[in-house]
Formats: C-alpha cells, structure tokens, sequence
C-alpha cells in the first residue's frame, strides 16, 4: 500500500510505534535516564500558581509530614507538551507531571496507578487505561461546561432566573427570557458561546444526541437529535440573539460578556476565578444549564496526574500521589486551587463562589450517561494515540453556521472525517 493510501489513523499508529522504537533504543544505548534517588522529587505541571498554588501548599505539608521534597516545575501550559516530549527524548523524565494528554512519546514509560485508583471514588471514566487494564493517568480536577448570566440585567429587566433542580429550564424557555431581559434593558446580544466543540457537545446532548460513535466497523454515526440541535444552534447566530462574529470569525466571547452588553455566557467552570477578580460593572450568576430532552454538560480532564519509569523515584512519587488522593488532603487542594473535585462524593468548603461550585458538581452528577461513555472512549482514543486533524465537529458546524454547505452535508463530513481519522474504538 502507497503511502498516500494510507488512513491518518495508520500514520498515528506506526508513528506511535516509531516513536516508542526510539525512546526504547534510546534507553539502551547510553541515553537511559539516569538514576535520581536521593534528589527532591521533580513535578512538571502547569498554572499552580494561577490557582492559588493548591499543589505547592499540598507538596509542603507532605514535606513537612514526611521529610520528601518535591520540586515544583510550573511551565506554561503551552510549553509543557513539549518540554516533556523532550525530556522523554532526551532520557531526563522527571519523576511525576500534570499533564493535559497522554503522549505517545511517553505513554509506555508511566507508571501503573491502578492501586490508587481501585477502591477510591476517582472518576474512572477520566482515568486513561490501556488495552491491559494500566492506569497511565488520573485526573487531577475536571472541567465542565456551564452558563453564566448576568444577574443585573435579569434584576432590572424583572425577568426570574431558575433557582433550583426542580425548576430546570428548557432551552425554549430560556431563550424566550433572555430576549425578554434584552428587549426590555436594550442589551446588545442575549448570549454568547465559546467557539468550541467542547462546549457543542454539551449542547448537542442537551438536544439528546448521541454525539458522534464509532459502530463495530468504525463507521461514525449520530442520531437524529443531533441535526435538530444543529438546526436549532443555528437559528440562535443570527446577530440578534447571538453574535455570528464568535463562531465566524473568532470575536472574543470572555470580552463580550465582561462588557455588561450581553445577558448570558455558556462557557464553563474555568471562567469562575476570573470573573469573581475582573467583572465589578454588574453582578454575575453561575446557574444551571437548559435542557431540552435531555440534563447534561460536558466534563473532561483539567489535567491529569502521571509518574515517570526509570527515575529511580516511581516508589516515592507513588507514595506522594497516594497520599495527595486520600480525601481529607484532595478535599484541601481541591478548596485551595478552586477544583471541581476528580473524587466523587466530597464536600469541598469553597472559600468563595461556593455555590457556583456546587451547582457544577451537581450539573456533571446528573448528566446523562452519554457524557461519561463519550469521555471513555476519547480518552481510549487518546492514549492509542489516535487524533484528528483539526476539529470536525467544530469546523464542519462553522462552514454550515457560514452557509457554506448544508446541516446534513456537516453531519456527513464529520462522519466521514471520523471515520477515516479515527475509525474503530481501540
């Protein structure tokens, strides 16, 4: 078979091999990573410090109860791919990191966190595992999608906000309010949404699709819902209601909500710190999501703990990542970092915003299950170390939001991209 014959999902594959062929060569012949016993323990992580530095706290009071040292490398979230391929490359892993994905480059040089993970309440559909049952990764926090609104303008406007589980209200609902609150404060726009797929989902399982699946062949499918979701995210760009400027061409929805002319922002947890320290114009509100069939977000990894093979420390970097997942000490950097907890079951006492925090938790409790299969099996993608170009999902809809082609040619080019991208579930 030519090269050019070749599947993107093949070229990851033998890529994967190759790149593990040399790592593994490297190993043997003189660029093995050199023993680190006795050294401080060596954590590759990424923005500690942008949130409240719950691991430096955590590292430090395990040096205090034990006598180990961790030393902290924060490196740019950009930058932290890279840096660890590199010191994959180049035989110097550090003993443990925090990493966004697995990395083919690394993937078989992990230690086995399965003893940590059985008998824990660690989400384990974020828990990347390979074909043999390894556990490569935990999660260290999740993300979940949610909307924000703001409140001043619903106050203003005397228009209700949902105020409990109960009263959950359906995306016809909410809309009809929203321009409500619009018509009646002369607000610019009703809502803003992140130009990202992440946030579609959430979106589409609302609707009740069934997102996109690989069947036994690899053959990509969706339900019908998810063409009715599409249709229905459409009609909302229509400049009134949403500003086709953010999905079309990449206007700033963050900025858009901050200026006090937009009354809602379905983004995500993410946003919570921010807004809490930079928007003093109005009052904000995390609430809880529409729905239309269906209650869900979309939750995935923040990041993910892993421990390096071939320090010399993998016993002393597990016994610290053990004690970090006990409960009384996750609960304690969970409450200093602003984490929506990784571990089911806690009560996390948030220094601030705790309801937003709670109503997130509560939002990734009652999901359908659709959202933690899907996550199963982008993570069983991931650490194949199997991806797509680009982002189908995201891109085919902005060709059809741009009236490019129609909602059933998007449907069945990202079907067809999948297909060829990725194919089966490994």
């Amino acid at each position: 078979m030519g090269l050019t014959q070749l599947s993107r999902r093949q070229i990851l594959k033998v890529g994967g091999a190759g790149l593990a062929m040399g790592v593994a060569a490297a190993c043997g012949s003189g660029g093995s990573t050199p023993s680190k016993a006795g050294q401080p323990l060596q954590f590759f992580l990424s923005g500690d410090a942008n949130q409240g530095g719950g691991i430096a706290a955590m590292t430090a009071q395990y040096q205090k109860e034990t006598g180990v040292r961790i030393e902290i490398v924060d490196v740019a979230n950009a930058d932290l791919p890279t840096k660890l391929k590199n010191a994959a490359q180049a035989g110097d892993l550090p003993a443990m990191a925090r990493a966004g994905s697995i990395d083919p480059i690394w993937r078989d040089r992990t230690v086995d966190l399965r003893k940590i993970l059985d008998g824990s309440r660690i989400r384990e559909e974020l828990a990347a595992v390979d074909k043999n049952g390894k556990v490569l990764s935990l999660p260290t926090d999740i993300t979940a999608v949610g909307l924000f609104v703001n409140k001043t303008l619903f106050t203003k406007a005397g228009v209700a906000l949902p105020t409990s589980a109960n009263d959950i209200w359906t995306w016809d609902d909410m809309v009809a309010r929203i321009k409500q609150v619009q018509a009646k404060t002369g607000t610019t726009y009703g809502m803003v949404m992140d130009r990202s797929s992440h946030r579609l989902k959430a979106f589409l399982y609302e609707f009740g699709s069934t997102s996109f699946q690989a069947d036994a062949n690899g053959k990509f499918q969706t339900n019908a819902n998810t063409k009715t979701a599409l249709e229905y995210f459409a009609g909302l760009n229509d400049d009134k209601f949403m500003p086709r400027s953010v999905w079309l061409s990449k206007a700033d929805p963050n900025a858009l909500f901050k200026s006090g002319d937009v009354v809602a922002y379905y983004s995500g947890s993410w946003q919570i710190a921010d807004f809490a320290k930079n928007i003093t114009n109005f009052e904000w509100a995390s609430v809880r999501l529409p729905r239309q069939d269906v209650r869900a977000t979309n939750y995935g990894n923040a990041a993910s703990s892993v421990i390096f093979q071939g320090t010399g420390q993998e016993d002393a970097a597990f016994a610290f990542l053990e004690w970090m997942y006990r409960p009384d000490n996750y609960v304690k950097l969970s409450q200093i970092s602003g984490y929506l907890p990784a571990i089911d079951g806690l009560d996390v006492p948030y220094t601030s915003h705790a309801d937003a925090f709670a109503l997130y938790n509560e939002e990734i409790a009652a999901s359908a299950p659709i959202v933690a299969e899907m996550k199963r099996r982008d993570i069983a993608y991931e650490v194949a170390g199997m991806a797509t170009e680009g982002d189908p999902l995201r891109d085919e809809t902005v060709r059809y939001l741009n009236r490019e082609i129609t909602v059933d040619q998007a449907i069945a080019a990202i079907n067809d991209q999948l297909t060829e991208q990725l194919g089966p579930l490994p």
